[in-house]
């Protein structure tokens, strides 16, 4: 592997940077960390932890991600993908288990852009992405109905089925203040005109509002300060991870999961260069650093970022700016906090699950029925159940679904000299096919899914002493692949017959050589085209010649 290179995207974008560049990038990180400072404080709850968490988060890893990343205007923070995983770990393990998972994670980022595995993400199937992402805004919307309500629950439990039976007992128990005041701020945000949002985005103005009548007109309900003594001034000391080795393979999986949704980031978002292998050093480094202050994971944010494109954002210093005056509203503005009614952040996380979602099910009509399934599969697995399970059983499913469409496409024909009539440019054009000797080409991929595709040739050909193969439309060969050709040459040499290879592309030659399956087919039975691979099976017809 070639040498690691760390080339962060801000060291690059900085040549050049001038006094307009510099407007652009703080009007644009203000106006993001408008939109963050509500959605973090309300992720972190909704996870399972207070909300400075949140807002440490969006300092911490805001400004790492951004200085260290391989993007130039992707915004990272706490997010609602992490939601559901999150406060099942904290619900299990506790919040000291959660920031070993953050760290975790991180680490596994780190070890992806080394690897090079930035593009890996890329393949992950739409539908499998569609379904988790529509079942954590499913998720979020039930966790969020118990402070949208003021419902009298103590702590909301992990697991849809368990959610439900909690929301059911206690429905009847609905605070209609609350219930009054987080309905109009949903409407609020919901209808805000979208000309406003550039100004004053309609999450932050949801928060005000609710802030300052519950300040005026001294509502009866729940606030930040009421239910976790609102929010410290300022960062917290760096402090240790209490670490528990007996936890250390029970957070394996969910902090795996938490690296694979870190990795799905929105900087394509940017129609611009990006570097994916140094964007998941940077985030994975950032959420190595978060726990150490009590922050929680971040990965990049959607809504944040396009807020930041949107506002002309020129530079990774934009996101830089973003965590800046996130960091000033803790160190000036933390007291005010306490005000903050939990029906507002109740109401912009219901308003968040609404637009998260795809539930326009009409696109289903469109897709395969096998996307389809693993859509539906994913989405139900993640509601129901896990979404690491979801994950697993939904890529499971794409690979099993690939695989068989894979196969399907691969076939082996006969070659006919009737062939050379029907298509003027058939490759048996001008060429015939001496007594004796079987000709086929192979088509697709020739691999584990499709390797029996061979056994063909033995019941197609049972009198042929020459039998050739053309391989110049073989897409994929792999080991599985190699056996069956390994087997078909030697059970051919138990009959006395000979196998020729021909028209085999330079990757396909370069594993028949690795394997020594050329050594033993010999020199001449590997041939560059079918007509020498004809000439050959004359040769070999006629001497009585049998290799291998």
């Amino acid at each position: 592997m070639s040498a690691i290179a760390f080339r962060p995207r801000l060291l690059e974008t900085l040549r050049g940077y001038n006094r307009a560049m510099l407007r652009a990038d703080l009007m644009a990180g203000v106006t993001v960390g408008i939109v963050a400072l509500p959605l973090a404080m309300a992720f972190a709850i909704a996870s399972g932890v207070p909300p400075q968490a949140g807002i440490f988060t969006a300092v911490i890893a805001g400004a790492l991600a951004a200085a260290l990343g391989g993007t130039r205007l992707c915004v990272t923070g706490p997010t609602g993908a992490f939601i559901v995983i999150l406060y099942g770990i904290v619900s299990k393990y506790g919040v000291a288990n959660l920031l070993i998972c953050t760290f975790m994670a991180g680490a596994m980022l780190v070890l992806m852009g080394v690897f090079r595995l930035g593009q890996v993400i890329r393949f992950f199937p739409m539908p499998l992405i569609t379904g988790f992402t529509n079942g954590i805004a499913v998720l979020i919307f039930l966790t969020q109905l118990k402070d949208f309500f003021g419902l009298p629950i103590a702590k909301m439990p992990s697991g849809f089925f368990a959610v439900m039976a909690e929301l059911s007992r206690h429905f009847a128990g609905l605070h209609w203040p609350t219930t009054l005041l987080s309905s109009s701020l949903l409407l609020l945000i919901l209808l805000w005109p979208k000309r406003l949002n550039r100004l004053l985005p309609s999450p932050f103005a949801a928060l005000v509002l609710a802030t300052l009548a519950t300040m005026l007109l001294d509502l009866p309900v729940a606030t930040l300060g009421s239910r976790f003594g609102g929010i410290p001034q300022g960062l917290p000391a760096p402090a240790g991870l209490d670490l528990n080795p007996a936890h250390l393979s029970d957070l394996l999986a969910p902090a795996f999961t938490i690296a694979l949704l870190g990795a799905i980031v929105v900087d394509s978002l940017t129609a611009d260069r990006h570097d994916a292998n140094q964007e998941l050093i940077g985030q994975g480094i950032a959420n190595m650093v978060v726990p150490f202050f009590g922050g929680i994971p971040a990965t990049g944010a959607v809504v944040r970022s396009v807020t930041n494109i949107g506002n002309g954002a020129r530079t990774p210093l934009a996101a830089v700016f973003h965590a800046a005056l996130l960091l000033l509203v803790l160190l000036l503005a933390a007291p005010l906090a306490a005000h903050v009614p939990l029906a507002a952040l109740a109401a912009i996380l219901v308003s968040v699950a609404l637009k998260m979602g795809d539930w326009d099910i009409r696109k289903a009509r469109q897709f395969p029925r096998h996307d389809t399934l693993v859509l539906v599969v994913t989405f139900a697995l993640t509601v129901a159940f896990d979404l690491t399970v979801a994950v697993e059983i939904g890529l499971l499913l794409a690979a099993v679904f690939f695989i068989r469409s894979m196969a399907s496409h691969t076939g082996i024909h006969r070659l006919l000299p009737e062939h050379a009539q029907l298509f003027e440019r058939h490759s048996m054009a001008g060429k015939s096919v001496p007594d004796g000797c079987a000709a086929f080409r192979v088509e697709g991929a020739l691999f584990f899914g499709a390797a029996d595709s061979v056994d063909i040739i033995l019941r197609d050909a049972p009198r042929a002493r020459a039998v050739i193969l053309q391989l110049h439309r073989l897409v994929l060969l792999d080991t599985t692949g190699l056996l069956a050709l390994e087997a078909l040459r030697a059970r051919l040499a138990e009959q006395g017959k000979t196998l020729i290879l021909c028209g085999a592309a330079d990757e396909v030659m370069a594993m028949l050589e690795g394997s020594r399956l050329a050594e033993r087919l010999g020199e001449d039975n590997l041939q560059p085209d079918l007509a020498s691979a004809l000439q050959r099976a004359e040769a070999v017809l006629t001497d009585g010649v049998v290799w291998g």
